[in-house]
Formats: structure tokens, sequence, C-alpha cells
């Protein structure tokens, strides 16, 4: 049984299987979404969703459901909570916990080299559920298992031929079954699948603040979607600030309404003693060093938990359109 979901472990999904067809068709439409795609001389497929090619929305937008292990939607709709910045980004996982924690989450560290040539990069997405290189596999009592694998790097720069083999041998897949998605942030489509995170921040913090996961049913979340910006920084910060401060969730939870309650309270940004300001200056405070930040910082900005055998919704939390605009406007 899995201590977390209280499932067998046999009957889960396997994110990597269900996303295959999602980047096989990703492949099949790479001109119309204006990505690139090419083989490396060691086989594995490799997309550039921002850094030579522009890419866009629809296309970050797809990336995003790739990311989610092939158990979430994202979608978009015009007008929400900032008048100024309409576009918004819509997020759902039947299975929040394995979607977003067990695929979405950029946990799987990796690196190649020394010194200024060193190639560092946070792996997100089903291949992690391959490799289980996280202790946050043990907590989900969960582990995939496929021929092929994808991985989306958050990058500028295509990672090192060696580094792509120790990937595919990591996941134990053929290293030309392996697809990597590049998806700078300063790119649309690197901006939109990182505000597609909103639900993922969300549960990461719902595991921090030791919420039995097993108890969460079904997520819903949206954020505004961000500008661009050609600096890395200030990319960083406003994708994150989309997410902090208007960025909205509601959680479905088993269990007493006291839980649901006190988790409402704890998982707002504004929780957190680093909020109150935009992203790319508590970065900067920090010496840009992330592990200095207060990692109860990063959730949405507004709260919803609906306690099921009650029926009884707490809310916490707010939209802060100035600090958001404080972050967009800059």
């Amino acid at each position: 049984m899995d201590k977390q979901s209280g499932t067998d472990n046999h009957t889960r999904p396997s994110v990597n299987r269900l996303s295959a067809p999602l980047v096989a068709q990703l492949l099949a439409d790479a001109d119309q979404l204006r990505i690139g795609v090419r083989k490396l001389d060691n086989g594995a497929t490799l997309v550039d969703a921002g850094i030579d090619h522009p890419g866009g929305l629809e296309a970050g937008r797809r990336v995003a459901e790739i990311c989610m292990g092939g158990l979430g939607q994202v979608s978009f709709t015009a007008g929400g909570v900032a008048d100024r910045w309409p576009g918004t980004v819509h997020v759902h996982a039947s299975d929040p916990v394995l979607a977003c924690l067990g695929s979405q989450y950029a946990g799987w560290s990796l690196s190649h080299g020394e010194g200024k040539s060193a190639f560092h990069a946070l792996g997100s997405g089903p291949a992690r559920a391959l490799a289980l290189k996280e202790p946050l596999y043990k907590d989900l009592d969960y582990k995939d298992t496929c021929d092929s694998a994808c991985l989306v790097l958050e990058v500028d720069s295509p990672p090192p031929e060696a580094l792509v083999d120790k990937i595919a041998r990591d996941c134990g897949v053929a290293v030309d079954a392996l697809t990597l998605i590049l998806t700078p942030t300063r790119s649309l489509a690197g901006s939109t699948q990182v505000i597609a995170r909103v639900l993922e921040v969300a549960m990461h913090k719902t595991h921090e603040l030791k919420f039995p996961l097993s108890h969460v049913v079904d997520g819903i979340g949206s954020a505004p979607l961000a500008p661009p910006a050609p600096d890395f920084v200030k990319a960083m910060g406003r994708t994150n600030d989309a997410i902090l401060f208007a960025g909205q969730v509601q959680i479905y939870v088993r269990g007493d309404d006291d839980a649901a309650k006190d988790l409402a309270e704890k998982l707002p940004s504004s929780a957190s003693n680093d909020y109150g300001r935009p992203f790319a200056e508590v970065f900067k405070a920090y010496e840009y060093d992330f592990f200095k930040i207060d990692p109860m910082l990063f959730s949405p900005a507004r709260i919803s938990v609906t306690a099921l055998e009650s029926g009884h919704t707490f809310h916490a939390g707010e939209i802060d359109l100035k600090l958001l605009e404080a972050s967009f406007g800059d």
C-alpha cells in the first residue's frame, strides 16, 4: 500500500507513459509552435522552446502539461484579478500530489563540469519519477516504470552530452528514448510553464507543513501571465511574483475542519517573513542564494481549503495588486 495515497502502488499511473503522447504531439507540431527539435549525436531528442527558437504561450502551455506527467490540464483565459495584466493561466490536476510533486516539481539537481564552463540545472517533469534522485519519492512511495523519459530544464543553453548520457542511465532508458525540453525563464514558453506551477508550489508547501498528502483529494489554481524580461533575475522574479502576489488555489481535502483551517492559514505566501517586496529584490538581498530565502515564501497569494466531510471552506491570504504592479511594471 502507498503510505501517502492509501492506494496500491501498482495501480497508480505511469507519468512517463501518460506524457509520452503529449511529447510526441509537441514534436509533431514543432513548426506551428515555433520550437526547435534536433537529435544529439548520442540519439537524445533536444527541444528548444525559447533559446534560438521563439516558442510562445502555447508551447509553454503544452510543456506545462508534459511537466505534470499527463495528469494535469493547463489553459488560458483573458481577464482575471489584474486588469492591466489580463492573461491568466489556469491549472487543474485530479491527482495533484502525483502530478505536481511526483512529476512537475523541479527537484532533480543536475550538474556537469567545473568553473565558468560548469552546467547546472534543476530537472522537472516525469523523468524524475524514473531516476528517483530525491528523498521526496520515499514520502510519495512512488516509482515509475517506462521505456521512455522526458525532462524539462529551465536553462539558456543545451546540456553537455555527457550529462545527457547520465540522465538516460539514471532513468534506466536508452539515450535515444530520452527527450529534453529547454525553456529559459526569459522566454514566453518558459514564463508560462513556471507560472503553471501555481498548484505545485501549494502542494510542495503542503508537504513541508507536514499535512498528510493522503488527505489531498483534488486541486485547482490560477495566476496571471507575467511579461517576460531579457534579464534572468527580473524574469525569474516576475514569474515567482505572479504566484506570490496573485496566485489563487483551492484544495479539496479529507479530514477534520481544524486541520483544513490550519492548512489554509499557513499556506499563503504572506505567512512568510520574507513576503512584502518583489522576489527579485528578495533574491538580491540574500546575495542571490536561494537557500537563504524562507522556503515558506513559495506559495500562492490566496488559498481556499475545502474540507469534504463537512463541506466547509476556509480562506486565507489576499491578492496584492500593488506588489504585482511593482514587479510586472518595473
